[in-house]
């Protein structure tokens, strides 16, 4: 069988299956990102160009999957459109940054958001904001969150943080933090089609991986019965620390 047209090596194809199974175990174990594990081991075998793609399709079927079973989303949409509509423009900025900026500096700034947000996980703090100042900054946080997803694929910065200090019901949490993952990556998808890095032999790398997500959500289930999802959590974002570090310190090792 010709396969030829796949623009990977049969190395980066397990790699990026591999990177695929152990992310969807990690989500299920933990309940982190399938995105922000997979990004970095990605970007440092394949690039973040050619990362982004790959990711989109596994992403926004979880999205939807988890946004169905949370119940309804009309609340969610009437409570948070200007900050869902305010992204838009934004992933576009940040794509735009991406296909003129060096691709270094791009997984340097990925870098700098994964240790960022991993440190916020892992210290938790007490956050809250007045309904006012949550209005005022519904624009602002939707606007960055798309540019930095954009710019360097991670979607959970700063609208996590800024939907934990709304103390929102647990239901309403799930619902309002995937809600805005699926809009930034349905602009995802526009946006790496038009820039030719999302193309159709991608995109069936992209469904094929689909194959190894079920499994490794399925095995999470077993494995979260015999491993502390705690203890779990703390070893996958540790790992996603140095791994962001690796990236911030590649940049001064390019010529």
């Amino acid at each position: 069988m010709d396969v030829s047209w796949i623009p990977f090596s049969e190395t980066q194809l397990l790699i990026i299956y591999v990177v695929f199974f152990g992310a969807a175990l990690a989500k299920g174990i933990t309940g982190l990102g399938f995105s922000t594990a997979c990004l970095p081991f990605l970007v440092l075998a394949l690039g973040l160009r050619e990362t982004l793609p790959l990711l989109l399709l596994p992403s926004l079927s979880s999205n939807v999957l988890v946004m169905r079973d949370a119940g309804p989303l009309k609340a969610t949409v009437s409570r948070f459109w200007p900050m869902f509509l305010a992204q838009i423009p934004g992933v576009f900025l940040g794509l735009w940054l991406l296909n003129w900026l060096d691709g270094g500096l791009a997984a340097a700034i990925l870098g700098t958001v994964l240790i960022v947000y991993c440190v916020f996980a892992l210290a938790r703090p007490a956050l809250y904001l007045s309904s006012a100042t949550a209005r005022y900054l519904r624009l602002p946080c939707g606007f960055v969150t798309g540019s930095v997803n954009g710019l360097t694929g991670s979607q959970v910065m700063p609208v996590m943080p800024y939907l934990l200090s709304l103390q929102l019901q647990p239901q309403q949490l799930v619902q309002a933090i995937n809600a805005s993952f699926t809009v930034s990556s349905v602009m995802m998808v526009i946006g790496l089609t038009q820039l030719g890095l999302l193309t159709v032999p991608v995109a069936v790398v992209s469904i094929v991986g689909l194959i190894p997500v079920y499994f490794g959500i399925k095995i999470s289930s077993r494995l979260r019965e015999k491993f502390s999802p705690e203890m779990f959590r703390k070893l996958v974002l540790f790992t996603l620390i140095g791994l962001g570090g690796v990236l911030i310190m590649r940049l001064g090792f390019m010529p």
